[in-house]
């Protein structure tokens, strides 16, 4: 049996493989290897990914509490 370790929360040091922003999104895939994205490409791929995810961790609902109100909707 191999156990099962509890994701990490995402930090600040956590950045997007696509662009070097904040990760806001781990998919882990059956290989064992994560990929991390910020919000905007967590976005763009989340569907695709949650068919091929072993793990799934989302945490771009965090964005609500990080990011003050005047900023534009696509920073959110």
């Amino acid at each position: 049996m191999t156990p099962v370790l509890a994701p990490t929360p995402l930090s600040a040091a956590d950045r997007c493989d696509r662009c070097g922003a904040r990760a806001y999104l781990r998919a882990v895939l059956p290989s064992g290897s994560a990929l991390l994205f910020c919000a905007h490409h967590a976005r763009e791929h989340a569907a695709a990914l949650k068919h091929v995810a072993v793990e799934f961790q989302d945490e771009v609902g965090h964005l609500d509490e990080e990011v003050p109100p005047t900023a534009p909707i696509d920073e959110r």
